[in-house]
């Protein structure tokens, strides 16, 4: 039998997209790679642990979370996220930014300065645009200004930002254009914290970085991974934690997430052998009352 993996999850660099396995090993990912793997039979899904540390009771986790850990592990992750605002003193300098995922879908958010463009790379943002930076208190009170005042969120469900990806403008100009709404109106807002400092509009485009320029729109997502299943495609896009995979049956997306805590071989090929959701086809994900 070949030897199993544990995957870690799906990571972004400058260079791209690459799973990450227990004990360090990476594949780096391009476009027409093929990504083949089956679950091993009888096997379970352990919890992926917290903060770079395995858990301690190695408890099994359902198929269908995102987050492959268990409810402990999942405090001590949030008891240490920024995003969550569990963290209140970290003295490195902050950016506060626009994303847009398709759409009608756009969000404010935090990232460290330091992390650069990633967090947009890792949420799946098509396109972004800074609003300003300073403080982690400073930026915080600013996402919670345009939250308050702008009606925008915070959060945008995965399964709502991959639904949308097959209906995206063709031209940047046309993709940026819900941001740059949001943004002169948010610079006309009062109550931006003095220690802030404004960054002027340029919206980043993630397009090309994604592989989704002329790439098949997915027809579904794969749902949940099983013991026994498999999954085998040529990868044609990536976005987030979702790889995008033509498989014989049409191009089905994998949310990486998934793959955590399963032990994982390598199989020849074939259709997806894991429950796959299919989108449904013109669905209306827009905010209501963003603008």
């Amino acid at each position: 039998m070949a030897q199993a993996w544990k995957c870690a999850g799906l990571r972004w660099s400058a260079e791209g997209p690459e799973l990450t396995w227990d004990g360090g090993r990476r594949s780096p990912l391009s476009w027409g790679k093929r990504v083949s793997f089956a679950v091993v039979e009888g096997g379970v899904r352990e919890c992926a642990g917290a903060r770079g540390h395995a858990c301690p009771r190695r408890v099994v986790v359902p198929g269908r979370s995102a987050g492959g850990r268990c409810e402990e592990c999942a405090r001590l992750d949030r008891a240490h996220s920024v995003a969550a605002d569990r963290v209140a003193d970290d003295p490195r300098p902050y950016r506060v930014y626009l994303a847009w995922f398709g759409p009608g879908l756009v969000k404010v958010g935090i990232t460290a300065v330091e992390r650069g463009s990633v967090r947009l790379l890792e949420q799946g943002a098509v396109c972004f645009s800074w609003l300003g930076g300073g403080p982690l208190m400073a930026a915080r009170r600013t996402e919670e200004l345009l939250r308050a005042a702008l009606r925008v969120p915070d959060r945008i469900p995965y399964a709502v930002k991959r639904a949308v990806r097959a209906a995206l403008p063709e031209t940047e100009a046309e993709r940026a254009e819900e941001i740059r709404e949001v943004y002169a109106r948010a610079v006309q807002l009062g109550g931006w914290p003095e220690s802030l400092e404004r960054t002027p509009f340029r919206s980043v485009d993630h397009v090309r970085a994604f592989g989704l320029a002329g790439a098949p729109a997915a027809l579904g997502e794969v749902g949940e991974l099983v013991p026994g299943g498999a999954v085998s495609g040529e990868l044609v896009a990536a976005a987030g934690p979702d790889l995008h995979l033509a498989t014989p049956a049409g191009v089905v997306v994998l949310d990486t997430r998934l793959m955590r805590g399963w032990q994982l071989v390598p199989v020849a090929g074939g259709e997806p052998a894991f429950p796959v959701r299919h989108f449904e086809v013109g669905a209306d994900h827009r905010q209501d009352g963003l603008f």
